[in-house]
């Protein structure tokens, strides 16, 4: 029999509710959905201040008459600014329970440590941290308190991705030679959304890692060395000490032994007037044919007297429906929330040993192939763009030279 789980959500921003915009995020719209089924037991939610708890609670009170169901969330801090609520709320939370973590690369280590020390089946937003170092921490922590630990790379859940996938290991289009990846955002995401910590990433590190994992999942093969080139001119003059746009090159090589290339063009500074949010275009070049997915243009043009050109994307978190009591959530970004629920359940509820995820799901260990790329782009950064070694043996992670 399925069973219920309290939700502990770390993290107050702009994906977990919309804050800062008319939308309403990923997570929260996920949780309502795990409500609807009939799911969901308690609730808590833990930010840094109460400015960032109030606005959330506004969005609440709206997804509720949205909905025509309520969820009652606990809320943390309740009057003062406390970077460490969280704290808090684990030891609050009952068993059994999961924790989603929506924080700033930098604090992943530290609050999914805590999370998973207090037995909490944890998912971690993109990229799981910022170096290998402490991804084999969080994973041998997994490992001593036996819970369930995965990373919201929802990406891989991507209808075009999938397609992908079953493309190159169907061997339809032969070997591939090599990839290209072009993904960036609107310039509002770190002049705006992210201010607060947009110099404490980059624009490879926060968006274009997705890709690395996308490359991972579709092709199993491991990275072997990566370099990078930056630009620091538009946010540099706006104050925010980060790159503008990142461009890297990753060697790769198949668990057959062939090896290809990927090229990663990345950047946060496109136009505020630009038809979407994301701008995200995929081709693979191979021995027998190649592959190309343009995942901004869905098939949907809109255009309105007001708001210009959009561009939306039906598949990776949406509305539908108009009337109050009867809208839903849908697309790849909800399901891979869902997914993490559904998993613990059957971990809780039906003895899933959390081994048999490994291979299935981006798991912390499936997320040591791209958080070695990560690093190695920022060495190639910091060291004059120099080409940075990945070693493994065997499928692994030995070090970065």
């Amino acid at each position: 029999m399925l069973q219920r789980i309290n939700i502990l959500i770390i993290g107050t921003g702009m994906y977990v509710c919309g804050r800062g915009t008319e939308g309403y995020g990923t997570v929260l719209p996920a949780v309502y959905e795990w409500k609807r089924m009939n799911m969901l037991a308690d609730i808590y939610i833990a930010g840094a201040s109460p400015e960032g708890i109030d606005a959330l609670k506004e969005k609440v009170a709206e997804l509720n008459k949205l909905f025509g169901f309520e969820i009652r969330p606990r809320y943390l801090p309740e009057s003062h600014y406390n970077s460490e609520a969280y704290e808090e709320a684990i030891l609050k939370i009952s068993k059994p329970a999961c924790a989603i973590v929506v924080t700033p690369d930098n604090l992943h280590r530290k609050i999914a440590g805590k999370t998973i020390e207090n037995d909490l089946h944890t998912l971690v937003v993109k990229p799981l941290a910022p170096t290998v170092k402490e991804v084999l921490e969080l994973i041998e922590l997994q490992e001593k308190y036996n819970v369930y630990c995965a990373v919201e790379f929802h990406k891989r859940l991507d209808r075009s991705n999938l397609k992908l996938r079953d493309t190159i290991l169907s061997g339809r289009i032969g070997t591939p030679l090599y990839f290209i990846i072009e993904y960036s955002q609107r310039k509002s995401i770190p002049l705006e959304r992210f201010k607060a910590w947009a110099k404490t990433t980059n624009i490879f590190q926060y968006l274009g890692v997705h890709y690395a994992d996308i490359i991972y999942f579709a092709t199993k093969a491991l990275p072997l060395r990566a370099m990078a080139i930056g630009q620091k001119m538009f946010l540099a003059s706006k104050g925010i000490d980060t790159y503008d746009s990142i461009q890297a090159i990753v060697e790769w090589r198949m668990p057959s032994g062939e090896i290809f290339s990927s090229s990663f063009f990345t950047n946060w500074i496109d136009p505020e007037t630009s038809s979407a949010m994301s701008d995200q275009k995929i081709k693979v070049i191979a021995t027998k044919g190649r592959f190309e997915a343009d995942q901004k243009r869905r098939g949907i043009y809109i255009v309105h007297d007001t708001d210009g050109i959009e561009e939306p994307n039906p598949d990776f978190c949406s509305i539908y429906g108009y009337q109050k009591g009867n809208i839903s959530f849908q697309g790849y970004g909800i399901e891979s929330i869902l997914q993490f629920f559904r998993d613990v359940v059957r971990v809780e509820s039906e003895g899933k040993e959390i081994e048999a995820f490994e291979g299935v799901r981006p798991t912390f260990k499936a997320s040591i192939v791209p958080t070695a790329i990560i690093e190695a782009v920022n060495k190639s950064l910091k060291y004059g763009s120099r080409w940075i070694d990945i070693r493994f043996l065997g499928d692994k992670y030995i070090e970065l030279l």
